[in-house]
């Protein structure tokens, strides 16, 4: 059940904080920060051209990919190298993501791809950076019998 526990978290605080960067760069220049909202929403309701039903579907998508890539990221990066295999983890999630999959979606190919990256980046970053915590953690709890 740890795992699960782990997973879930740090795949929370990773949706939570994932988007700061494109966030904050968009804001700098004054551009539309709904942009990366609406290309997500594409995702799922891809004939869809609203921003509120677009953003509202952006959540879940948010949410699942947010937690689906953090189980994934539980289970293949090692103890003592979260951060690492964290970033790392978020690089090719991006890889995958953007200069695979969404190459072939207008609303995710038309977002500005450096800041797209640089999310990735710091959603392993927060994924490796929870795991550490909540591993060290589980090693300094007394056992119970």
């Amino acid at each position: 059940m740890r795992r699960v526990d782990d997973a879930w978290i740090a795949g929370l605080v990773a949706a939570a904080v994932s988007g700061a960067p494109s966030t904050l760069i968009t804001l700098a220049k004054g551009e539309d920060v709904l942009m990366g909202a609406r290309g997500a929403g594409k995702l799922l309701v891809p004939r869809e051209d609203r921003t509120l039903p677009l953003v509202a579907a952006a959540v879940p998508v948010h949410l699942a990919l947010s937690l689906g890539w953090a189980a994934v990221l539980d289970r293949a990066v090692p103890r003592g190298a979260e951060i690492a295999g964290g970033v790392a983890g978020g690089l090719a999630i991006a890889a995958l993501e953007l200069g695979v999959i969404g190459r072939r979606i207008p609303a995710v190919r038309d977002l500005p791809q450096g800041r797209q990256w640089a999310d990735h980046v710091a959603y392993g970053l927060a994924v490796g950076a929870t795991l550490r915590a909540r591993r060290r953690a589980e090693t300094r709890r007394p056992c119970r019998s």
